[in-house]
């Protein structure tokens, strides 16, 4: 079934050429899905803001991307996908839980977070694409889908690998007749996902990808 459209968002963004040249764009507003909808068609996303129960809204200036031809499969990693089931959407709620675990360095997934992104799967917006060993979930990832954009929120795993091939998977369902023109947004580039990848692009060029992705068919696997 379709994503269904939430009411449109109390709040607006600034415009992009208004923008400061620093990562956090602004602070305030709610997390309804109508916002977070119109958020991510913006070119941000938000996490919690220190100091303060609001969220901040984030657009970094050197943005993380994956290219759909650009993921990086090691020989390892191709043996480690045979151990592995995929599933999507079985089990948002507990890839969230699992990716908000408190002992994890630099977690950011608060209560807040939780609901908000739980109301948006429920709306059809969120997915998750997880990696199932022996009737358990190993690892997996999820984010918000619009249209030609996945924007990749946060993945974990339990097993070597899971998150990996969760990601894998995830390429795999975007590449279509649309790959060349689909985003897959990591936010930031870090070594890991570098490791994997990931490529940084300037802020000016991801809002240019974005403005085309978010027109095109979502691809079939996620609709």
């Amino acid at each position: 079934m379709p994503a269904v459209e939430p009411p449109p968002s109390r709040w607006s963004f600034p415009p992009a050429d208004r923008w400061p040249d620093d990562d956090l764009v602004a602070v305030g507003a709610d997390l309804a899905p109508g916002t977070l909808l119109t958020a991510y068609r913006t070119g941000l996303f938000p996490m919690p803001f220190p100091g303060t129960d609001q969220p901040g809204w984030w657009s970094p200036v050197v943005r993380g991307v994956l290219p759909l031809h650009g993921l990086r499969v090691s020989r390892s990693l191709r043996a480690s996908r045979r151990r592995f089931e995929i599933r999507v959407d079985t089990a948002v709620a507990e890839v969230i839980d699992a990716c908000a675990d408190r002992r994890r360095p630099d977690g950011w997934i608060d209560d807040s977070i939780r609901s908000a992104y739980l109301r948006l799967h429920e709306l059809g917006w969120v997915h998750s694409v997880e990696a199932w060993h022996e009737g358990r979930l190993a690892g997996g990832l999820y984010g918000v889908a619009i249209g030609g954009l996945f924007a990749g929120e946060s993945m974990f795993h339990r097993e070597r690998d899971a998150s990996k091939v969760a990601l894998w998977a995830l390429v795999e369902l975007l590449s279509d007749d649309h790959s060349g023109q689909r985003v897959l947004d990591t936010q930031w580039r870090t070594d890991h996902l570098a490791s994997l990848g990931v490529v940084e692009i300037p802020r000016a060029d991801y809002l240019a990808r974005l403005d085309r992705a978010v027109s095109l068919p979502p691809p079939a696997g996620l609709s």
